[in-house]
């Protein structure tokens, strides 16, 4: 299988090609330069494999939750790539991805993962490892103030992205116990890719119209009191 995906939710912009089980990833933290950054990586990867865009299977994204101008850059590039070579499209819950992260590179295997959502809270899941080796979510997401996020069971528990860097004291309370964590790492494509693979093997594609954004957060700008 051949598979490209994108990563532009948080401050970190990735794009990775998963070629029949070897990933080649472009990762860099420019906020603001996503757009601009973006379709560069994927024709890098393309081009330094010998590939076209038609050579594809399919194509994957971070669909949030995350910066709404991040989410949106992802969409609209995934789904024009998608639209011009009929390519089916996997969207990857960019929490999972961050999480899926934590075992890939440290061998997490029970992962709390928490993005900024800004004005004091946090887009927030908790994933355990799954039959497949990958980690699957254990409940819903959502968006919540840290001293209101869903309780896990038991320990063993890790915790990884930015809203563990940024409410790190308040989760711990609220939790009832220092959880070790890694406050700064942000998603990245070569995850998305990794967890969009089973998704396109079992036929879970969805076509370019449907690869949408999740945002959690219904009131995406707040009005001023």
């Amino acid at each position: 299988m051949k598979l490209i995906a994108l990563e532009t939710a948080t401050e970190a912009c990735s794009a990775a090609l998963y070629n029949d089980g070897e990933t080649v990833e472009r990762y860099t933290v420019q906020p603001r330069r996503h757009a601009d950054l973006i379709l560069e990586m994927v024709n890098d990867l393309l081009s330094e494999a010998g590939l076209k865009l038609r050579d594809l299977d399919a194509l994957a994204f971070g669909r949030g939750p995350g910066a709404f101008t991040g989410v949106r850059i992802a969409v609209g590039v995934v789904q024009g790539l998608a639209f011009g070579a009929d390519l089916p499209v996997a969207p990857i819950s960019t929490l999972q991805g961050l999480a899926q992260g934590a075992l890939h590179e440290e061998g997490h295997t029970r992962v709390l993962a928490a993005i900024d959502a800004r004005m004091g809270e946090v887009y927030w899941g908790a994933f355990t490892q799954g039959s497949a080796g990958l980690l699957e979510p254990t409940g819903g997401e959502g968006v919540y103030k840290p001293e209101a996020v869903p309780l896990p069971d038991e320990n063993g528990w890790f915790g990884v992205g930015t809203g563990w860097g940024s409410y790190a004291e308040a989760l711990a309370r609220h939790l009832g116990r220092d959880i070790p964590n890694d406050g700064g790492r942000l998603p990245r494509a070569r995850d998305i890719a990794a967890l969009a693979v089973p998704v396109i093997e079992r036929g879970g594609g969805v076509p370019a119209e449907k690869a949408l954004p999740v945002y959690l957060r219904d009131q995406v700008v707040r009005k001023p009191a």
